[in-house]
C-alpha cells in the first residue's frame, strides 16, 4: 500500500459514520442552520467561502478515491450543477485527476450561470484541462446524452444540487436523476442525494439513490427521517474545517 493511501484511509478513519437509529444524540442541522453556519464561518471567523468549498471537495475526494482502491484504471464522471454543490465537485474532479484518476466533469445546466467560489474552482478545471462536457438540459435527446457521457463510468459523484433545493425538480432533472439512477452504476453523492429535502428526508420528485452520502459539518435533518437511507447510502460526516462546536 503507497504513503499516499495510508494517508487517505486514515483521513477517511477520521470522519464520523452516522448510522440511523443507532446514533442516540447526532449533531442535526436543517436547511437554515447550515446557512447560517456557513454565514458564520465567512463573516464572523473569516475564512473565505472558496477555502471551505476546498476543504469540502477534499474530503469527498479522500472517500471516493478510498472506494475506487479495487478498480484498475477507473473513470469517474462528475457531475455538477451551476451552484455551489457543483463547485464542490469541480473541486473533486480536481483532486480526482491528481490521484490520477481519468475524470469527466458533466456539467448539467447553464454554464454561465456559475458563479463565484464555484467559477473559481471551474476555471481551475479548465486550466488543468480535465475533460468538460456541457449537457443540454433542453435537448429532447437528454437521456442518450447521459448514456453517452456516463456509460463508461466506475462510479459517478452527484454534486448536482445541495442542501438548498426547495420545491419539486423540474421535468429534465426528474429525467437526468432517474437516468443516471437507472445505470446501475455506484454514486457517491456530495452533503445530500440531489433531489432528497434536506429538512424533510421527502423527495422533491425523485432523488439520487447513492452508495454513500459525504455530507459536510453534520447530519442533515432529513437523514434521521425513515426511508432516507434508501437514497443517502452509507452517510460520512465530514469536516470542512470548522465544527459546530467551535462556535462559541
Amino acid at each position: 500500500m503507497s504513503i499516499d493511501l495510508v494517508v487517505i484511509l486514515c483521513i477517511i478513519s477520521s470522519m464520523k459514520r452516522f448510522i440511523p437509529g443507532k446514533d442516540l444524540n447526532p449533531v442535526l442541522m436543517s436547511r437554515q442552520q447550515v446557512r447560517a453556519f456557513d454565514r458564520w464561518a465567512i463573516e464572523t471567523l473569516g475564512v473565505p467561502g472558496v477555502v471551505l468549498m476546498e476543504n469540502a471537495g477534499r474530503s469527498c475526494a479522500e472517500l471516493i478515491l478510498e472506494k475506487l482502491d479495487h478498480i484498475k484504471e477507473p473513470v469517474v464522471s462528475v457531475v455538477c450543477g451551476p451552484g455551489n454543490n457543483g463547485g464542490d465537485g469541480f473541486v473533486i474532479a480536481r483532486h480526482l485527476y491528481k490521484a490520477g484518476v481519468n475524470v469527466n466533469v458533466v456539467i448539467c445546466g447553464d454554464k454561465t450561470k456559475i458563479k463565484g467560489d464555484a467559477k473559481i474552482n471551474l476555471d481551475i478545471v479548465e486550466k488543468m484541462n480535465i475533460s468538460i462536457a456541457v449537457v443540454d438540459m433542453t435537448e429532447a435527446n437528454l437521456v442518450s446524452q447521459i448514456n453517452v457521457l456516463m456509460a463508461q463510468s466506475s462510479l459517478i459523484v452527484d454534486a448536482l444540487f445541495g442542501t438548498g433545493l426547495t420545491g419539486k425538480l423540474r421535468h429534465e432533472y426528474i429525467d437526468l436523476i432517474e437516468q443516471m439512477n437507472r445505470l446501475k452504476k455506484p454514486i457517491i453523492a456530495v452533503d445530500i442525494p440531489s433531489g432528497l429535502d434536506c429538512d424533510s428526508g421527502l423527495l422533491l420528485g425523485t432523488a439520487i439513490k447513492a452508495l454513500a452520502t459525504v455530507t459536510f459539518v453534520a447530519v442533515k435533518s432529513g437523514f434521521a427521517v425513515a426511508g432516507s437511507e434508501n437514497y443517502t447510502g452509507d452517510v460520512y460526516v465530514a469536516s470542512i474545517g470548522i465544527d459546530p462546536e467551535n462556535i462559541s
